[in-house]
């Protein structure tokens, strides 16, 4: 039997979600909760479910503060938001707090159960348009590297003497240039980057796979 628990503090619509999930041929029981304390309060002492349900507008704590408490409590449960929110930022949030799902209460019935069937089996729901956002934002956040920088394959060898923790006589020896050709190439470097320092330049370098 799989066992989930609904926190949600709109008792009509937990108890209606209650009945069509226990209706599902996988086989649920649920438990039904109207704040993340309540439930926390519970999971200290009992077994945890297979899958927590979870509402972000709560009263007390928010289902977002409530996500890493679960997670505490037993690393491997499916936690899932269902919500009516589906901004950017709460999604996010939900996301990296360790929510595995993300599903908005305006889907149809037959769509959140299975939903719910898919994270039972391990998988991680979302609909279309929120499974596209998520990659959209993650893919906004991800380092990249930058093609528009314009660095010579000359410069380019200075970058990485500077990556490699080099000063500029020791840039110059291994190049075979002067300390007066060392400073200029740092200095495009520097322009090119839209850095001012070393230490901006070899972060450039390093977040962005400059080299």
């Amino acid at each position: 039997m799989n066992t989930i628990w609904i926190v949600d503090d709109h008792s009509a619509f937990r108890k209606t979600l209650a009945q069509i999930l226990e209706g599902l041929e996988c086989g649920v029981k649920t438990r039904l909760f109207a704040s993340c304390e309540d439930a926390l309060e519970a999971m200290a002492v009992e077994a945890p479910p297979r899958l927590v349900l979870l509402d972000i507008q709560l009263r007390g704590m928010s289902g977002l503060e409530g996500i890493p408490l679960f997670r505490t409590h037993c690393p491997t449960m499916a936690i899932v938001v269902l919500t009516v929110f589906e901004d950017d930022d709460k999604l996010f949030h939900a996301i990296c707090a360790g929510a595995n799902g993300y599903l908005l209460k305006t889907q149809a019935a037959d769509e959140i159960s299975a939903a719910v069937e898919s994270a039972l089996q391990g998988g991680a729901p979302m609909t279309p348009r929120i499974a596209r956002r998520v990659l959209e934002m993650f893919a906004r956040f991800a380092p990249r590297k930058n093609s528009d920088y314009g660095l010579s394959p000359r410069e380019i060898e200075v970058l990485q003497c500077v990556v490699d923790g080099l000063l500029k006589k020791e840039i110059a020896a291994r190049m075979s240039l002067s300390a007066h050709t060392v400073d200029a190439y740092l200095r495009r470097i520097y322009e090119k980057l839209h850095v001012n320092s070393r230490s901006g330049a070899i972060s450039k370098a390093l977040k962005e796979r400059i080299l």
